[in-house]
């Protein structure tokens, strides 16, 4: 993991959600738990070593809960956390906020 550079919370915001697909995990656990193969559909792109990455990422930095369920072949369903709810909340925020932005910005060049 890289080392933090300044004291700005957005900083360890960025770190924890860099690449492409953390911020994309989330928002497909809105909806609630999903088993691994669940998430690899909704994200075709992803390879398994990265998703595998990107969720042990997430679930340490308690963003994302993973409950293993003692059946034969067991069953791992990973599901967001209330810190995960909760930015995940900031990124759609964000997400809308920056669209807003655009759709003014083109309706104004129009």
């Amino acid at each position: 993991m890289k080392d933090v550079v300044t004291a700005c919370p957005v900083e360890d915001v960025m770190r924890v959600l860099r690449g492409r697909w953390r911020s994309l995990l989330l928002y497909y656990l809105v909806n609630g738990p999903k088993r691994f193969s669940d998430l690899q559909r909704d994200l075709p792109g992803i390879s398994q070593r990265m998703l595998t990455l990107d969720l042990r990422e997430l679930e340490a930095e308690g963003l994302v809960a993973r409950t293993v369920y003692p059946e034969a072949p067991p069953r791992v369903e990973y599901a967001l956390t209330d810190d995960g709810e909760r930015i995940l909340g900031l990124l759609n925020a964000l997400g809308d906020h920056w669209a807003d932005m655009r759709a003014r910005r083109k309706a104004m060049a129009a």
